[in-house]
């Protein structure tokens, strides 16, 4: 199936204007900068502050991740600074503990608080999330302010510098080289976290869970994952603050602190990596500048810089909503992305049913809502190598049956089973992982990856590296492999030209034609199509019904939910009619056509 070219389609092999998180010349600039400024002759005083920049570096790059990318909103970063502060400080005043081992135990207290804190306040969504963080954030930081042990409100004195090997690393030029070294391996370590498998599954949380959920991704242990990484992140910013101030007390680990973290991040870009520096840097250099300036030019004292920080986040939002870094990324050039995956060996695929096998079985299948029966005991089977087609009027609940045969919704009544196993009641993921793969009525990607990377998502279940393999690099022989699938299946559907162009920049029909690429992704013995042909003009339809004989020909069983009748009555072997939600009948194409019954129902009439 061929598309027919357009003035947005990108050579196979090119990179986007905008894609995934490669390293740019923008980057690589700010890296050479950092690393040139400390043999500069700047005072002292600037070195301290590039300091503490660095260490607001880290727990901003969590938010990147949790709100930029995965669209979980979070005020609480600064009581996991605290933890990782409050962690060291206590150990090595109070029990004689090497700082460099406090690091690791203050990680440890840090991962098992946000482990409990995630798993239960994630679960929730809307303005409930970032209310549950403000909670949380003002316990701990109480806790904090009231414990006799952590010194109360005076805090801890005392606390011990970083030596290593003997060398006192000081608060400025020497401590600059390890606050940076930690910054810009943590982001370094976020960009390739978020080019992998995992990577794109937390892209895709900020979409809403049901597409995740029907590719297979447990949106639940990802939230929680990015979760514990960020609150990983702002401890190793606490346990740095911690021996640089030499000093711990609540003030910096409370809600000012926090809402000032997520400012840094929203200032930046909170969805680009490299805005966590832009953000910081902006946000503490004029937080010093106003504290001095404002006071001559007002002639009072007083924190007035809050009221300048509040009127530049609304005209940020107003003129740049994607961050300062955003509007620097635009307008740099990028390397092309390496296409290395065509000598990678294809993924291992599932056994298919045997011909003529009953694949899925619908039985009585019964959804209410309220007093609203949607979908009143239908029942019908699929073998394998059919194509059978679900029809009905708007309304008539096809849409409805689709999802509750993939788990997006709850049953009311009767079952399903899939190759003779009850798959009623299992999440969507479960079912995914058996072998239904599916598009969606009102199409489902992520505008702001990549068409290849939109696809790639399909195989999620199909790979099995995590988020450590991702940062260490040790995911990429499988990550070829994924790329080498998705590749295929978006030939197969003559989307090849479309590899490397942004999913948002395609057109309806293309973006349909993505959505099915990627259910195939998955290597599904049962295909489930919500109107697939929406948007497609006379030529891709034609298209995409060789594409669907070519699929039933391999033993690929398909479910086709459409309004194009033409469509439907060229491809399905069989067609299950409904009205307002019941059967209506079963049978082939010519003997739906001849059906009074039918033509009642769509023309309101038996004549």
């Amino acid at each position: 199936m061929q598309m027919p070219s357009t003035s947005s389609a990108l050579p196979a092999g090119t990179a986007p204007a905008r894609g995934s998180a490669l390293r740019t010349w923008g980057p690589l600039a700010l890296i050479l900068v950092l690393a040139a400024l400390p043999l500069l002759p700047l005072p002292d005083f600037w070195i301290i502050q590039l300091n503490y920049i660095g260490i607001y570096v880290l727990p901003v790059l969590g938010l990147v991740l949790l709100t930029g990318v995965a669209g979980l909103t979070s005020f609480g970063q600064a009581a996991f600074v605290g933890i990782g502060a409050y962690t060291s400080a206590v150990l090595t005043t109070q029990a004689g503990f090497s700082p460099w081992i406090t690091l690791f135990i203050g990680l440890a207290i840090t991962a098992g608080s946000a482990l409990v804190i995630g798993a239960i306040t994630l679960r929730m969504s809307g303005h409930f999330l970032p209310l549950a963080t403000i909670a949380w954030g003002l316990s701990l930081y109480y806790l904090m302010g009231n414990l006799q042990t952590l010194g109360k409100y005076d805090g801890i004195l005392g606390v011990p510098g970083l030596e290593l090997f003997g060398l006192e690393l000081g608060q400025q030029r020497v401590f600059y080289v390890l606050v940076w070294t930690f910054a810009i391996l943590a982001a370094f370590a976020v960009i390739r976290l978020l080019d992998s498998r995992t990577g794109r599954a937390i892209r895709a949380l900020s979409g809403g869970s049901q597409m995740a959920e029907a590719m297979g991704v447990s949106t639940l242990r990802h939230k929680i994952g990015i979760f514990v990484l960020a609150a990983c992140l702002a401890s190793i910013s606490g346990w740095l603050f911690a021996h640089f101030q030499r000093t711990v007390n609540p003030s910096p680990f409370g809600l000012k602190m926090g809402i000032e973290y997520l400012f840094m991040a929203v200032l930046g870009g909170a969805g680009h990596v490299w805005g966590a520096i832009a953000g910081a840097g902006v946000v503490k250099l004029m937080e010093d500048q106003l504290q001095v300036l404002l006071p001559m030019l007002i002639g009072t004292s007083g924190s007035y810089e809050v009221i300048v920080f509040g009127i530049l986040l609304v005209l940020v939002l107003k003129y740049l909503p994607s961050g300062l870094w955003d509007f620097v990324d635009r307008r740099l050039p990028r390397r092309l992305r390496m296409r290395d995956w065509d000598a990678a060996p294809p993924l291992p695929e599932r056994a298919r049913p045997a011909a003529g096998e009953v694949v899925l079985q619908v039985e009585a299948v019964r959804k209410t809502f309220g007093g609203l029966v949607a979908v009143n005991d239908i029942s019908f089977d699929i073998r394998a190598g059919e194509i059978k087609g679900l029809i009905g009027p708007n309304g008539a609940g096809k849409s409805t049956t689709f999802n509750l045969i993939t788990g997006l919704l709850s049953l009311s009544g009767g079952a399903v089973k899939f190759r003779g196993e009850a798959i009623s009641g299992l999440p969507s993921r479960q079912i995914a992982r058996r072998g239904i793969a599916r598009t969606f009525q009102h199409v489902k990607l992520i505008p702001d990856m990549t068409v290849l990377e939109n696809v790639a998502l399909g195989a999620h279940l199909r790979g099995h590296k995590g988020s450590f393999a991702a940062m260490l690099r040790t995911d990429r022989a499988e990550e070829r492999q994924l790329m080498r699938e998705a590749e295929r299946q978006l030939r197969r559907v003559g989307m090849g030209e479309y590899l490397h162009e942004l999913a948002g920049n395609l057109a309806m029909g293309q973006q349909r034609l993505l959505e099915i690429a990627r259910a195939l992704c998955a290597d599904p013995a049962l295909l489930l199509l919500d109107e697939p042909a929406a948007g497609l003009r006379h030529k891709e339809k034609q298209a995409l019904a060789d594409v669907l004989r070519q699929l039933r020909s391999e033993g690929l069983s398909i479910l086709l939910v459409e309004h194009d009748m033409g469509l439907v009555m060229d491809v399905c072997d069989r067609m299950v009619v409904m009205e307002f939600g019941t059967y209506l009948m079963e049978g082939t194409p010519a003997e739906v056509q001849q059906s009074p019954a039918v033509r009642a129902a769509y023309l309101g009439t038996e004549h």
